[in-house]
């Protein structure tokens, strides 16, 4: 749940012109409420605190653009491949973490799980704004087709890794390296956490 500390006055003209709704606090500290795609804020004295299935349809417009470096860690999961599948992700910079999200995607397979968590994480770390990304999950299938290693004979991984390659023309530069599931700890039990909780 990501704390954004910020003048709630300028956040809430910003969420304004990207179209959010509001309403009124629920207690005294409460000074309102926001709504925006799939996340919702409680703004309090000076700062916002975000919720939803996608925070970062808030945190992306009222954090200025970053530029810089972030590094991504993406993983999907599937029970079943195919079954219920879901995604995991988390951005961080020299400062953190600066956002993550664990989601349910409805029925996938494992490889369709994880090109969906890997551009789960390109919109994102577009959306803030970053300049250069250095991507890392456990999926080699994915590091491989994305980068031109390896033919990607589906047709719907086809679409999704044309899909990413269109995302990553948004950066400056990029890598993307296959790490063992224990560096990528933390979007894989995002992605876990979610299928666990739907």
């Amino acid at each position: 749940m990501p704390v954004v500390e910020c003048d709630v006055a300028d956040a809430r003209e910003a969420l304004a012109q990207a179209g959010a709704s509001f309403s009124d606090g629920n207690s005294e500290y409460e000074l309102w409420h926001a709504d925006l795609g799939d996340a919702h804020a409680v703004a309090y004295e000076d700062k916002l605190v975000v919720q939803g299935a996608s925070p970062t349809d808030i945190t992306a417009v009222v954090e200025p653009d970053r530029g810089g470096r972030v590094h991504a860690y993406f993983d999907g999961a599937s029970r079943g491949n195919p079954g219920p599948a879901s995604v995991g992700w988390v951005l961080v910079s020299g400062d953190g973490i600066v956002a993550e999200n664990g989601e349910t995607i409805g029925r996938a397979t494992n490889n369709q799980a994880e090109y969906e968590a890997l551009l789960a994480v390109l919109e994102a770390a577009a959306d803030f704004g970053f300049d250069d990304i250095e991507i890392r999950g456990d999926s080699q299938l994915v590091e491989k087709q994305v980068k031109g290693a390896w033919d990607t004979n589906d047709p719907e991984l086809r679409e999704k890794r044309v899909r990413v390659r269109e995302l990553l023309e948004r950066f400056d530069d990029w890598s993307l390296t296959h790490v063992p599931r224990e560096v990528n700890d933390r979007a894989d039990e995002l992605a876990n956490e979610a299928l666990d909780d739907a």
